[in-house]
């Protein structure tokens, strides 16, 4: 082919543009001066000392030049792109072509690697475009530039039109980019499993909750956060639950929140306020990482109490939907972030009585670049008004309701907790008692007969009706002879246990002891110790403490 009648249009290269339009400038203006007398412009005089001129760009053989670059090109000409020429490395790369067949037949590489319709953009619109980074039947991957070119041989004849399609190798550049994403992939995975580890792996169920949790990492091009949750029964029939997000991504972020949980869950055994959990844990996110932000929510469920008491360290808002449907958001107090030092954080209060159900959440599940996020707490309120069923049900039409795929961009944490309305026979395995202790040492017989007729009414087993006895007489006696009024005992059924309770006001918490054969006491909680399943002491809010046991009732009590 006759490459001197072709001339390459190449649009939106500024120095092609520039060189054109000064050889433009330069011939007007030439001519211009010689048309009104002035001098004309100075000519380019050969240079003395033998050197030889340096040629053109326009003078340059374009087939010799083509034929030794490096890279793959290719020209076709007309609608059906027949080829019109290849060079040396294209015949290396895909072989020998047969100039006039149409690409379609004679370049199936450019029709496998979807080139032909780029080809067909490229003529219609006379621009050039780009594919990057395909990977063509020889192994290799290159990048495609297709370019219009034009061939116009006299005003008088029709121009025709072909595109100069050009290929650069870079699968060096593929197989980099290649390796960096299954480095980031396998780092994720990492990441993803350590934070699915430090996760409960089974929520543990209290007795008179119902839980379900979700969490679900960013997407493939988010690396994993640091969401996390957790159930924690304290005994008594008291239950905590968390929520928290470390802010930042990766291994990292899901190593700190493996270390908050632990603490967590250790700070709970001491069963300490929600505000004084999040004081401890404030001090320890410092010594952890003082750089490292965290946000959690520690809340605390007393089934006696009928109410949810929490402490929130910078995170989202509680729900609680009650049982006729109403919203409720959880907003003060809130203090700042763990990890910032200086704040004395205080525990709130909501209502969650029979029937409610609370939605505990991390800022994945609700913000979104596009909207403000108390539009998004918002949103997750309506949708909590009209999800019922199951706390997984609710767990997952919350999440779908969101709009949460598996592409979403942020990690996302959620934690909802019922508290159903017994009725019928199942109302019957849930009973409370409550003896209000008057007087002085004659209150312990009284609370003798108390706990027997309470445990006869409700049916246990000899056995387990003595050790009840026994265990309410001890804690009694240890109340009388230590604590301070007001007092009272409190004999509490569940579906799985017998709790016995006895609260007073002094706040001092007994302890387990050795007692010498000698000693007069301190015999009471080392035998309550022995004899029940478990057993704690606690401070109450006002002042005083609750020192209680509990006992796992037979199967066929449960």
């Amino acid at each position: 082919m006759n490459f001197t009648r072709w001339s390459a249009r190449l649009p939106g290269i500024p120095g092609t543009q520039r060189r054109a339009a000064a050889r433009t400038e330069l011939a007007t203006t030439t001519a211009d001066r010689r048309a009104d007398g002035s001098v004309p412009a100075a000519r380019v005089e050969p240079l003395t000392d033998g050197t030889a001129p340096v040629p053109a760009v326009d003078e340059l053989p374009a087939r010799e030049v083509l034929d030794r670059v490096p890279a793959l090109v290719a020209l076709v000409h007309g609608g059906d792109h027949r080829i019109a020429y290849v060079n040396d490395a294209y015949a290396s790369a895909f072989g020998t072509r047969p100039l006039g067949e149409p690409a379609r037949d004679a370049l199936p590489e450019l029709r496998d690697l979807g080139l032909l319709p780029l080809l067909d953009q490229v003529l219609r619109s006379g621009r050039p475009r780009t594919l990057k980074s395909r990977k063509a039947p020889d192994g290799r991957s290159y990048t495609f530039t297709c370019t219009p070119v034009s061939e116009a041989e006299s005003r008088s004849r029709t121009a025709g039109s072909g595109v100069l399609v050009f290929a650069t190798d870079v699968t060096d550049h593929a197989e980099a980019a290649e390796r960096l994403r299954a480095s980031e992939r396998r780092q994720r995975e990492t990441a993803v499993t350590l934070q699915r580890s430090l996760l409960p792996q089974v929520l543990e169920q209290p007795d008179d909750l119902r839980i379900a949790a979700t969490y679900q990492p960013g997407g493939t091009e988010a690396a994993v956060g640091g969401d996390w949750y957790d159930v924690i029964t304290l005994g008594g029939g008291r239950t905590a639950l968390v929520i928290g997000d470390v802010m930042g991504r990766g291994v990292r972020a899901a190593a700190v929140m493996g270390q908050l949980r632990t603490a967590v869950r250790a700070y709970a055994r001491m069963d300490l306020p929600p505000h004084e959990v999040l004081q401890l844990l404030d001090g320890l996110a410092a010594e952890i990482d003082p750089n490292q932000i965290a946000t959690c929510v520690y809340a605390v469920h007393d089934p006696n109490e009928g109410r949810l008491v929490y402490s929130s360290a910078g995170h989202l808002p509680i729900l609680v939907r009650d049982e006729n449907g109403t919203v409720l958001r959880a907003d003060e107090p809130t203090g700042p972030p763990l990890g910032t030092g200086g704040w004395t954080h205080s525990s709130g209060s909501v209502p969650l009585g029979p029937g409610a159900t609370a939605v505990l959440y991390t800022d994945g599940l609700v913000e979104r670049r596009d909207e403000d996020l108390d539009e998004g707490i918002s949103s997750l309120e309506r949708a909590l008004a009209g999800a019922t069923g199951t706390p997984q049900v609710v767990c997952d039409r919350l999440v779908r309701s969101a709009g949460v795929q598996a592409d979403h961009d942020d990690d996302v944490a959620v934690l909802v907790l019922q508290h159903p309305a017994r009725t019928g026979p199942d109302s019957e395995l849930f009973r409370n008692a409550a003896l209000e202790l008057l007087g002085g040492v004659e209150a312990a017989p009284r609370a003798r007969a108390f706990a027997s007729g309470v445990l006869t009414s409700w049916r246990f087993p000899p056995e387990l009706h003595d050790l009840g006895v026994l265990a309410a007489s001890e804690l009694v006696a240890n109340s009388l002879q230590h604590g301070t009024p007001p007092m009272r005992l409190r004999l509490r059924r569940t579906d799985r246990r017998l709790i016995v309770e006895v609260t007073d006001g002094d706040d001092h918490l007994p302890r387990r002891r050795r007692a010498e054969p000698v000693d007069e006491s301190g015999r009471g909680i080392a035998i309550v110790a022995t004899i029940a399943s478990n057993w704690g002491a606690r401070r109450t809010p006002g002042g005083g403490k609750t020192v209680w046991c509990e006992f796992t009732l037979p199967r066929k009590q449960q």
